[in-house]
């Protein structure tokens, strides 16, 4: 039975890694798109650390599922836990040093007055 389970997981693991990898990838570049549309620092800076931060993970967690070994996985887990401590916090800190500067978020809707599309 334990057996027939671990046969299973096997041979299910790789197919999960592997959408785990695509998902985040799709997730990176919705981000991306997001960095290009939003109108402003702050919205672009929200859409650049959220979603970097949740495709990262995926894409990690994704990686985990198909390493050869623990060795491997402890590896990626590191670099998760580094990249998840040291995103949100850079994020912060630009985000803390243009509002410092004085950089205003702009407020309403955006137009073609203003730079947008509509």
């Amino acid at each position: 039975m334990i057996e027939t389970l671990i046969g299973y997981w096997d041979a299910f693991r790789p197919a999960l890694g592997s959408a785990l990898l695509l998902v985040g990838a799709v997730l990176a570049v919705i981000g991306t798109v997001g960095v290009l549309r939003f109108p402003d620092f702050y919205t672009r800076l929200h859409a650049a650390s959220v979603t970097d931060t949740a495709s990262m993970t995926l894409a990690v967690v994704g990686m985990a599922l198909l390493a050869p070994n623990f060795a491997t996985v402890f590896k990626l887990i590191v670099v998760w836990l580094f990249l998840f401590l040291t995103g949100p916090t850079s994020s912060h800190a630009l985000a803390n040093a243009a509002h410092t500067a004085g950089l205003q978020p702009l407020i309403g809707r955006v137009g073609k007055e203003d730079g947008g599309d509509a």
